[in-house]
C-alpha cells in the first residue's frame, strides 16, 4: 500500500490519533475548541462565548445563547463585513478565501467563508478517509498508488478586493499538499480552466497517458466524462483504457439512479464510496465496504446540532419555526429526520445547511442524506421526501431494466386540488404511462401519507420522459455546469417557472 506510506505532516500525523470513541465527549470537545479559538471575534464578544466556556453544561448554555443563522440572515448581519475586508468578525483574522454556492435552487452565488483551520480540518478528515480503506474486503492495493482523477471546479479563482472566491473543489485542489499532486489528475494546468467543455476536452486527450485507480466527483458529470471517452476511443468500457480503476468516490445526490448507468460503463465491478463534503466543511465519509451510512466527523472541526424534522420544528415550506428544539449528538434517535445546524472553524454558527439527515447506526454515528428542507413536497400534507424519490427510482428502474440518471418533481395545481408532475430522463425506450403508474404506485408502498392523500387532495401524477441531454442543456443554461452542481430533485419558484419555459422553447 505504497500511498500508506507517505510520511504526514507532524500537525496531521497528531491529529489522527483519535480519543476515546464517544461522539458526546469528542462533540463538546469540538465546541470547546471553537468557542475558545472564536472568543475575542465581535460574534464571541456579542455572544459571550467566555461565559458559555464557564458554564458547565456548555452545550445547552451555546444553545440558549446563541440564535440559530440561515445563509441570509448570518451574511447580512455578518459575513458581508468579511467581504469589506474586516478581520476578526466571525472567526479570528481575515477570510482570504470564499466558496461560490447556490445550492440547488437558488439563483443568485453564495458567498461561503473559508479558512485555514477548515481546510485543515478538511484535510484531516481526509485522510482518515483514506486510511478506513484498509478496512475494505480484497482490496486492490495496486490501484491505491495510482492516480486520482477529480472532476471539480476550476483552481483558476475569481479575484476580489482582498480575496478569492470559486468552487470549494477548485480551492482544495489549488491547496492541496505536495506530496498528493503526483496521484493528482488532471493536474493543475487542466484543473485551472473554467470553460466546462474545454476541461473535458482536455481531460479525454490525455486520458490515455495517465494510469486512473480513483475517480472523483458528482455522479452525473463523471459519468458524461467516462463516456466521451469511450465514444472517443472506441472501447467497449472504461476497463479498457484504465485497467486499474477500482474506486469511485461520490456525493452531493443518491448514487441509486445512476448505478445502473455507470454499469454499462465498467469492465468489471469497482468500489462506490460516499462522501459527504458541502461548502460549509467536510461531514461525513463512508468508512466500511458495505455500510448504509456515513461516519459523521465528530471529532474535528464541526460543532452538530439536529432539528427534528417535522411539523413542530418547521412550517409547509421548510423554514424554521419559532420555538425549534434542537438536539446533540447523543439524544437523536435512529430511523429519524434531521436538518442539520453546524457551527465550524470557518465562523459558521447554528448555521441551518438546508440539508436533512437520518441516522442509520447511532452508535456508530452513521447517517445518510434523505434530502433538503426545502426539497420535499408536501402540497396537502403527503410528506414526500427525496429520500422516498429516489428509492421509488431504484425500484422502478429495476423493474423495467432502465436507466433513470435524472429526474425532478414539481407540485402544481389540478382544478380544486392539486397534482405531482415527474421530469424523468431516460434515453431506454419506455412507455411514460408504465413509468408514472409504477412510480406512483411505488411511493404509496413506501410513505403512508402519500397513499392516503392520492386517494383525496392529490388528484393526479403526470409525467413527462426526456433525454438526459435535456437536463443536462438546462444546467448549462443556469450557469451550474461541473463541479458540484447537480440538478434539483423538486422545483419550486423561480427554478420551477425557468425549466417550464425551458421546455416550451422559452429560455435559450
Amino acid at each position: 500500500m505504497a500511498i500508506f506510506d507517505i510520511h504526514l505532516p507532524k500537525r496531521i500525523a497528531r491529529a489522527l490519533r483519535l480519543p476515546e470513541n464517544n461522539p458526546r465527549n469528542q462533540q463538546l470537545r469540538v465546541l470547546r475548541k471553537l468557542l475558545r479559538k472564536a472568543r475575542f471575534t465581535e460574534f464571541g464578544q456579542k455572544y459571550r462565548f467566555d461565559e458559555i466556556l464557564l458554564n458547565k453544561h456548555i452545550g445547552k448554555k451555546f444553545q440558549e445563547l446563541v440564535p440559530v443563522y440561515n445563509y441570509n440572515t448570518i451574511y447580512n448581519e455578518w459575513w458581508y463585513k468579511t467581504l469589506e475586508g474586516k478581520p476578526d468578525v466571525c472567526w479570528p483574522g481575515k477570510i482570504k478565501y470564499y466558496a461560490l454556492s447556490s445550492g440547488t435552487s437558488e439563483a443568485s452565488s453564495k458567498y461561503i467563508p473559508i479558512t485555514n483551520d477548515l481546510l485543515q480540518g478538511n484535510k484531516t478528515a481526509m485522510i482518515k478517509h483514506l486510511l478506513s480503506l484498509r478496512n475494505y474486503v480484497d482490496i486492490p492495493v495496486k490501484s491505491l498508488g495510482k492516480g486520482w482523477l477529480t472532476l471539480g471546479g476550476s483552481t483558476d479563482l475569481e479575484k476580489g478586493p482582498g480575496y478569492y472566491a470559486g468552487d470549494l473543489s477548485g480551492i482544495t485542489a489549488k491547496k492541496s499538499p505536495f506530496w498528493f499532486q503526483p496521484f493528482y489528475k488532471p493536474g493543475r494546468k487542466i484543473a485551472k480552466e473554467k470553460d466546462w467543455n474545454k476541461k473535458l476536452e482536455e481531460i479525454v486527450s490525455k486520458a490515455p497517458e495517465w494510469d486512473i485507480g480513483f475517480i472523483v466527483g458528482v455522479p452525473a458529470w463523471i459519468q458524461m466524462c467516462l463516456e466521451m471517452i469511450i465514444e472517443r476511443y472506441k472501447l467497449n468500457n472504461i476497463h479498457e483504457l484504465w485497467p486499474n480503476l477500482a474506486f469511485f468516490v461520490h456525493g452531493g445526490v443518491s448514487f441509486e439512479p445512476y448505478k445502473k448507468g455507470f454499469k454499462k460503463l465498467l469492465g468489471k465491478p469497482i468500489n462506490y464510496i460516499e462522501t459527504y463534503l458541502a461548502s460549509e466543511g467536510f461531514i461525513a465519509y463512508q468508512d466500511r465496504q458495505y455500510a448504509t451510512g456515513m461516519h459523521l466527523v465528530t471529532n474535528e472541526h464541526i460543532f452538530f446540532e439536529f432539528v427534528p424534522f417535522d411539523q413542530h420544528n418547521f412550517d409547509a415550506d421548510g423554514n424554521l419555526l419559532n420555538g425549534h428544539k434542537a438536539l446533540m449528538v447523543h439524544e437523536v434517535e435512529e430511523g429519524k429526520d434531521y436538518a442539520l445546524l453546524l457551527s465550524t472553524c470557518a465562523g459558521a454558527w447554528r448555521y441551518l445547511l438546508g440539508d436533512t439527515i437520518r441516522f442509520t447506526n447511532k452508535e456508530r454515528c452513521e447517517i445518510v442524506i434523505t434530502g433538503r428542507t426545502k426539497h420535499f413536497l408536501s402540497l396537502v400534507g403527503e410528506h414526500l421526501s427525496v429520500d422516498n424519490m429516489n428509492k421509488a427510482i431504484e425500484l422502478v428502474a429495476e423493474d423495467l431494466n432502465i436507466c433513470i440518471p435524472e429526474y425532478t418533481v414539481a407540485g402544481e395545481p389540478y382544478g380544486l386540488f392539486f397534482a405531482h408532475h415527474w421530469y424523468v430522463a431516460c434515453d431506454d425506450v419506455v412507455n411514460a404511462e408504465v413509468l408514472r403508474t409504477k412510480i406512483d404506485e411505488k411511493l404509496k408502498m413506501l410513505n403512508d401519507d402519500y397513499r392516503v392523500e392520492r386517494t383525496s387532495a392529490l388528484k393526479e401524477v403526470f409525467l413527462d420522459v426526456l433525454p438526459e441531454e435535456q437536463f443536462m442543456q438546462f444546467m448549462k443554461l443556469k450557469g451550474k455546469v461541473g463541479g458540484q452542481h447537480k440538478f434539483p430533485r423538486v422545483l419550486k419558484g423561480k427554478m420551477l417557472e425557468d425549466w417550464q419555459k425551458f421546455l416550451v422553447g422559452e429560455l435559450v
